[in-house]
């Protein structure tokens, strides 16, 4: 199988550097000076065991491949805020011997949140869903760090809605040539929402930095998650416990400091710190606070953290520059605002 990552950032780069490392046939899918990089110099891949370069093939697009093949297999590792452009531009490609990439190929889905599995299912037949456990950061066009050891990832596979098939099994053993453990579970949505759980810290560590042993800005964190488990709940949605995800988990994906430096932040943080204008919140804290309003759950506090991170994007403001009183101030005035509307 050839692997087609779309979005060769962070994530992306991670896996399709792995792969091509393993002997895989990769095409790294990139836009404007990465690409660029990637195609003058290959890619640097900075991991524990020492930097790797690699030159698997490069694309803008489908275009740049012709008409696709029967054995490729699309990722899908952009951000979730730019899945519907990336599912609308590969989607109608065509394949060999007939049809497009909507109708015949697989199409996994690495990304933080859930939103994307459902936009992918609304264009793709194929669908399967992936929940990363991947500390990476793209570090310069070209470059990208993934400091995780032993391993460089977990990535649980199924296919959405549910269940485990060969096309699953085969991508599966793939993958665990390659530095990475990928459980295979029919169930991929409960972690998912496990996961969604998780990553509801990003904007919180986006604005004010790295959580550390800040008690309030804990304590915070945990009232935030609270209103998670209270949507998920009241909208019947499962999701696996933080005691089975530290059992799968272990210390399989212990980030090491490369070149002395620790990472800074995930991929919340990352997005402010490149400026790229846009930020996952949205598809993070906002699906939080859409279950909310759907199940009559009130969700103040996600819905101030979707709020302020996005202001900070379209901002362009660095990350960790809203001072943790100022947040404290915020949080209680809209929890008070909405103890008193109900």
């Amino acid at each position: 199988m050839r692997y087609i990552i779309i979005g060769a950032g962070a994530v992306g780069g991670a896996v399709g550097g792995r792969l091509a490392q393993a002997g895989h046939e990769v095409v790294l899918v990139a836009r404007g000076g990465h690409l660029a990089a990637l195609r003058e110099n290959g890619l640097r891949l900075r991991v524990p065991d020492g930097d790797l370069v690699l030159r698997p093939a490069t694309a803008a697009g489908p275009a740049d491949l012709g008409p696709l093949r029967a054995d490729d297999v699309l990722v899908l590792a952009v951000k979730t805020q730019d899945a519907t452009a990336a599912l609308d531009t590969w989607g109608p490609a065509p394949v060999e011997g007939g049809g497009s990439a909507a109708e015949r190929l697989p199409l996994l889905c690495a990304q933080n949140g859930v939103e994307s599995r459902r936009q992918a299912l609304r264009r793709f037949r194929h669908v399967y869903g992936v929940c990363v456990w991947l500390p990476a950061t793209f570090a310069e066009p070209g470059v990208v760090s993934a400091p995780g050891a032993p391993l460089t990832g977990i990535l649980s596979l199924g296919r959405r809605p549910h269940g485990i098939d060969a096309t699953a099994r085969a991508i599966a053993a793939d993958f665990e040539r390659a530095r990475f453990e990928m459980p295979l579970v029919a169930d991929v949505a409960r972690w998912e929402y496990a996961k969604l759980l998780g990553n509801l810290v990003n904007a919180l560590e986006a604005l004010c930095g790295p959580l550390g042993g800040d008690d309030d800005v804990l304590e915070l964190f945990g009232r935030v998650r609270d209103e998670g488990r209270a949507a998920l709940d009241a909208a019947g949605i499962a999701y696996a416990s933080e005691e089975e995800q530290a059992a799968a988990r272990g210390r399989k994906v212990d980030p090491v400091p490369l070149d002395g430096r620790v990472r800074e932040g995930g991929s919340s943080w990352q997005s402010l710190s490149r400026a790229t204008g846009t930020i996952e919140a949205d598809y993070l804290n906002g699906e939080i606070a859409l279950l909310g309003r759907l199940h009559a759950v009130p969700t103040p506090l996600n819905e101030l953290l979707q709020h302020l991170a996005n202001r900070f994007a379209r901002e362009h403001r660095p990350p960790g520059s809203l001072p943790v009183a100022e947040l404290l101030r915020l949080a209680d005035e809209a929890v008070a605002a909405t103890t008193g509307t109900r």
